[in-house]
């Protein structure tokens, strides 16, 4: 799906050079169709649960500088020198001009890739799902190692002299989360903590239905 939506060189060839989460922009389609969850301006006619190209060549995307941004991060100068060795590989494999561009939330970077401003990014795993069902984003790659492994640990923090010394002595506390839509700051812990100590909490169907299917650990 990378690979046709550009008439230059194809962009297969990032999905082994890639590292985060990527997504590629997919131009909105107007037509009645199976979209699935996706917003009213994509389709999903093969139900993949990505949203399709559309039918005419002529709607695709092909811009000639390609725009590509990181998860927003403190301090996101930073980031743009981290990522120019890959912004440099970017241009070479299109041919085409790439450019960085920070973000400052989450909700900027799936805005920037729904109106096309944004053509490649690297979602974190929270927004991920916003930005394929709002933004026609198409995940072709993630972060992992050498030998095969991804995906990371969340940690929780309590103060130095707290009482609180196991998952257990939450009970009756208040815990304070991170962004909605983070996953290891709320997603991910919502369910789990009502898993280990029945935190009363409002969650999600998304987390709710996560705590019977993904195991927790203390």
């Amino acid at each position: 799906m990378a690979t046709s939506l550009f008439r230059k060189r194809p962009l297969a060839m990032l999905t082994a050079a890639s590292l985060l989460p990527l997504a590629l922009l997919t131009t909105p389609a107007f037509a009645e169709c199976e979209r699935g969850d996706l917003d009213t301006i994509y389709c999903d006619e093969n139900g993949d649960m990505v949203a399709d190209r559309p039918t005419d060549e002529s709607e695709w995307a092909n811009p000639d500088t390609l725009i590509f941004a990181y998860t927003p991060v403190e301090d996101p100068a930073i980031y743009s020198d981290i990522w120019q060795p890959f912004i440099d590989h970017l241009s070479e494999v299109t041919e085409r001009d790439v450019r960085f561009f920070a973000v400052q939330s989450n909700a900027a970077q799936v805005e920037a890739m729904r109106s096309g401003r944004l053509h490649i990014a690297g979602f974190s795993t929270g927004p991920t799902p916003f930005a394929v069902n709002l933004a026609g984003a198409v995940p072709f790659a993630l972060m992992g190692s050498d030998d095969g492994q991804f995906g990371y640990t969340l940690q929780l923090f309590t103060h130095v002299d707290s009482d609180i010394h196991e998952v257990e002595d939450l009970k009756g506390k208040r815990v304070a989360h991170t962004s909605p839509t983070s996953n290891s700051g709320n997603l991910a812990p919502a369910p789990c903590f009502l898993n280990w100590v029945s935190l009363p909490m409002k969650i999600t169907k998304w987390s709710t239905r996560a705590a019977t299917t993904n195991p927790c650990w203390a």
